[in-house]
This record gives C-alpha cells, sequence and structure tokens, in this order.
C-alpha cells in the first residue's frame, strides 16, 4: 500500500493517518436500505465491504484513536433497522480495536447519538489534535478563521475525479489539497462503497468550504487499489481535457 502526505497527513488508501489517529469520513451506513425504499435494488454488501477495508488499513497503520469524521449513517430523520444493527456493530468493532473512538457530527448524523449514547460514546461537532482540526464540512462555524490550528479536515464533499475513455467515464475516488481563508484545506473521499462520489471536475462542489473557493488551485490525489496517484491542479487537469476533447 503506496503512501503520500498532504501538510503532514499521510493518505493511507480512504484514511489518513496523522500522529496516532486514523480518520475515515462518510460511511453512510445504512444506505442500501435507503436505495431499497426507493424501488433501487441494492444487495446490502457495503458494512462488510467498510470492515474488510479497515483491516487493510489497519495491518499497515498503527493508531491508538480512530476519528470519525461525520455521517456515519445516512437516513436523515430517522434510524433504520439496517442503521441500528451496522452501526452498533461498527462502533463496537472500532471501540474493540482502538484505545478511543471519537465521533463527528455530520449533516446525516441527526439521530446517531441515541445509537452511540447506548455504549457510550458522545457525538462531537469537532475535534483537534496538534495542528489539526476536524469537521463535517456541511457548515463553517462562525469563529473558523481564528482557530488555532493550521490545517483544516472535511468530509462532506465526497470527491471525485471524472476520467473519461471514449465514451466511458471512470469516476475515482480522491482527496483534495487547497486552502480557506489562510488555512490549509483537506478534503476526505468518502468510506463507502455504493457511490464514488461527486465530480470535482464536472459537478459543483456541495461543501461551504468550497462553493466560494478558487477550486481550480486545488491539488488532486486519486485513491484506486490502495494506491495514492497525484493528478496535479483541478484547473490544469480541466485545460488538458478541454484540449483533447
Amino acid at each position: 500500500m503506496e503512501s503520500k502526505e498532504i501538510y503532514g497527513a499521510k493518505m493511507v488508501d480512504l484514511a489518513l493517518v496523522i500522529g496516532n489517529n486514523l480518520i475515515i469520513s462518510d460511511l453512510h451506513l445504512g444506505y442500501e436500505q435507503a436505495l431499497n425504499a426507493e424501488g433501487i435494488m441494492v444487495p446490502r454488501f457495503q458494512y462488510q465491504k467498510i470492515i474488510g477495508r479497515l483491516e487493510e488499513i489497519m495491518k499497515k497503520t498503527d493508531c491508538s484513536r480512530v476519528v470519525i469524521n461525520g455521517d456515519l449513517k445516512h437516513e436523515f430523520g430517522r434510524i433504520t433497522r439496517q442503521e441500528w444493527k451496522e452501526t452498533l456493530n461498527c462502533i463496537k468493532f472500532l471501540k474493540e480495536h482502538f484505545e478511543e473512538v471519537v465521533l463527528i457530527r455530520g449533516n446525516h448524523d441527526n439521530f446517531t447519538r441515541f445509537i452511540a449514547g447506548k455504549i457510550d460514546l458522545d457525538v462531537r461537532d469537532s475535534y483537534s489534535t496538534g495542528d489539526f482540526l476536524f469537521l463535517h464540512g456541511d457548515k463553517i462555524p462562525k469563529d473558523i478563521e481564528s482557530v488555532d490550528e493550521s490545517t483544516i479536515v472535511i468530509g462532506h464533499e465526497h470527491p471525485c475525479i471524472g476520467l473519461r475513455s471514449g465514451e466511458r467515464l471512470e469516476k475515482i475516488k480522491c482527496f483534495l489539497k487547497g486552502e480557506f481563508k489562510g488555512k490549509n484545506l483537506i478534503v476526505m473521499p468518502s468510506f463507502n462503497f455504493i457511490t464514488e462520489g461527486s465530480d470535482v471536475l464536472h459537478e459543483k462542489p456541495l461543501s461551504p468550504f468550497l462553493k466560494d473557493n478558487k477550486m481550480n488551485s486545488f491539488e488532486v490525489f486519486g485513491v484506486e487499489n490502495f494506491e495514492i496517484l497525484y493528478f496535479g491542479k483541478i484547473g490544469d487537469i480541466i485545460r488538458v481535457k478541454e484540449r483533447f476533447y
């Protein structure tokens, strides 16, 4: 498994390693049941794949704390049967393998506190360690410019990059490296395996950290088969695409 660094944070597959912290984001447990309710028949495979991928990452790292940077579960306004089962099992798995589990509130986590409370786990708005501030990224705290940390790490965006080959468009999950109002900014890919996410080349950004930002200057690090692939800056990628297509 190849790893590279952004602002001193090591990218290991879809996770970040910062000191003794392993950070993942946007698991969206229970997503299959939500899709089934809409008539989209997706088999329930994601939980086992998430746990399997975590086990592979844990073999390559040595962290005592795991940070889930928002959206542990999927449904906004309720807790489905699948979410109850998988979220509890996931937290128990993490507690068995890490000394501390930190759960940050995402915009899909309105009811996650009820599940976490069953096993004495708090849901936080943000978490700070060293020079890094973790928050989900669906909203910007009012005091964000005055925080002491120099690097902000967000999820929420589910960034991926769409690469076209003929008529085929293949999406690859990616990390983004940029800035936000004088702070370093890292955008994490989602740790779910049903969708790749939002294409940074073809779709408008979701996070308010990115909507009014100069996205062309952001650097893209793709994640494919446990390898980290550097694609360069978004603006440069777009210029190359316009030249050849």
